[in-house]
C-alpha cells in the first residue's frame, strides 16, 4: 500500500536541502525516546528536522496500516463519513488515507506538537479540498477536553503512547467525539493489544457496537503469546531505506485496530486471523469466529468457496460452513 504521489512529492520537497545524515541521527535519537519514554505521556518530538524524519519514517506504514484498518470496517456499514476528527493526528497521515477512501467534506486534525502541525499543514498545501482546508488545532488528548465532532473520529497509535489512566479518559472523549464511527489503530505488538483490549470492554460498556475486525462481542479467544494484529505491506522510497539502514524494496507493518460504531451493524461472519496455508487442492484457514478460534480447510471440491478462498488474505472476513452466524 502506497503512500499517495502528491504526498510522497509533498515530502520529496519539504526536505530539498536538508541534511540527510542530519535526518537519519534524528530519527534515530527519536526511535530511542519511544523505545524508552513511550506511554508515559511525554513529550517525544518538539523540533521541525525530528518531524520531517518522523514523516519520512512512520507516515507510509501510518497511511498503510489506517487505509487497511478503515477498510476492513467501511466493509461493514452502509454509511460513508464525511466528516473525520483526526485524534493525535502527526503530520497527517491517517487523515491522507481517509481521505482516500471517502468523499471528505470535512476535516479536523488534533495535534499536540507545533512541528508535526506545521508539516501536517504543509504537506496538505497540494491536496484534496478536504485536506488543503483542514483545520489544525493545538490539542492534547490526554489532558485537553474535545469540543470537536465528526462523523468519523480516528485515533492512530496514539492510544499506546498514554497510561493506562490517561487512555481511559481519551477513549471517553473519543467516544463522545464520534457521531457514526470510531477508529483505534495500534502498533501491532502484544503490549498495545492488551490495551486495546482493556478500549475494547470500555467502549463495550458504553454501549458501543463493534464493527470490525472482531465477528463477536464476546471476550477474545486469543490468549498467552498469541494476539489479534494484521499487517501490510509498504514499498520503501530510497531515502526511506537510507534513513532505516534498510535493503528489502518493502517493510511489513504489524498493526492492531477496533472499529465500533453508534448504531448495531452487521459484523463479519468470521474473519481470517492468520495468513492462509496453500496446499495443492485446500486452502487452511484459521478463523476467530463467535464460536471461538477454529480451523477450516476448504477443498477444490468446494467449487466458489475454494476460489474465494484462494484470494483471501489474513484480515478478510470470511463465510464459510461451520463458521458461525452472523452476528449484528
Amino acid at each position: 500500500m502506497e503512500l499517495p504521489q502528491q504526498l510522497r512529492l509533498a515530502i520529496e520537497r519539504h526536505i530539498q536541502g536538508m541534511d540527510h545524515a542530519k535526518l537519519k541521527r534524528d530519527l534515530q535519537s527519536l526511535s530511542e525516546r519511544y523505545r524508552t519514554a513511550g506511554g508515559r505521556g511525554r513529550r517525544l518530538l518538539t523540533e521541525d528536522a525530528e518531524a520531517a524524519s518522523y514523516a519520512i519514517a512512520r507516515m507510509p506504514a501510518t497511511y498503510g496500516a489506517v487505509a487497511a484498518a478503515l477498510n476492513y470496517a467501511l466493509e461493514r456499514t452502509p454509511e460513508r463519513p464525511e466528516t473525520l476528527l483526526d485524534c493525535g493526528a502527526g503530520t497527517g497521515a491517517a487523515s491522507w488515507a481517509a481521505d482516500a477512501l471517502l468523499d471528505l467534506r470535512g476535516v479536523t486534525c488534533l495535534e499536540r506538537e507545533p512541528a508535526m502541525i506545521r508539516l501536517g499543514r504543509s504537506l496538505a498545501a497540494d491536496a484534496s479540498p478536504a485536506l488543503r482546508n483542514a483545520d489544525w488545532v493545538r490539542r492534547d488528548l490526554a489532558k485537553d477536553d474535545i469540543p470537536e465532532r465528526a462523523e468519523l473520529v480516528l485515533a492512530s497509535y496514539v492510544l499506546n503512547e498514554m497510561n493506562e489512566a490517561d487512555r481511559a479518559a481519551a477513549v471517553v472523549k473519543l467516544w463522545n467525539a464520534a457521531e457514526r464511527m470510531l477508529l483505534i489503530v495500534e502498533p501491532g505488538t502484544p503490549a498495545a493489544y492488551r490495551g486495546l483490549m482493556a478500549v475494547r470492554e470500555q467502549l463495550l460498556r458504553l454501549g458501543a457496537h463493534l464493527a470490525a475486525p472482531c465477528p463477536h462481542a464476546s471476550a477474545c479467544p486469543m490468549e498467552g503469546e498469541d494476539w489479534c494484529h494484521f499487517r501490510c505491506r509498504i514499498p520503501r522510497s530510497r531515502l526511506h531505506k537510507q534513513l532505516k539502514d534498510g535493503a528489502a524494496p518493502y517493510e511489513d507493518e504489524k498493526f492492531s485496530y477496533l472499529a465500533v460504531t453508534r448504531e448495531p451493524c452487521g459484523r463479519a461472519e468470521a474473519r481470517i486471523i492468520r495468513r492462509p496455508r496453500i496446499d495443492k487442492g485446500r486452502i487452511g484457514l484459521e478463523l476467530c469466529t463467535p464460536d471461538g478460534l477454529r480451523s477450516v480447510d476448504v477443498h477444490k471440491k468446494d467449487g466458489e468457496l475454494f476460489k474465494r478462498a484462494r484470494k483471501a488474505e489474513c484480515g478478510d472476513a470470511f463465510s464459510a460452513p461451520g463458521a458461525g452466524g452472523t452476528r449484528s
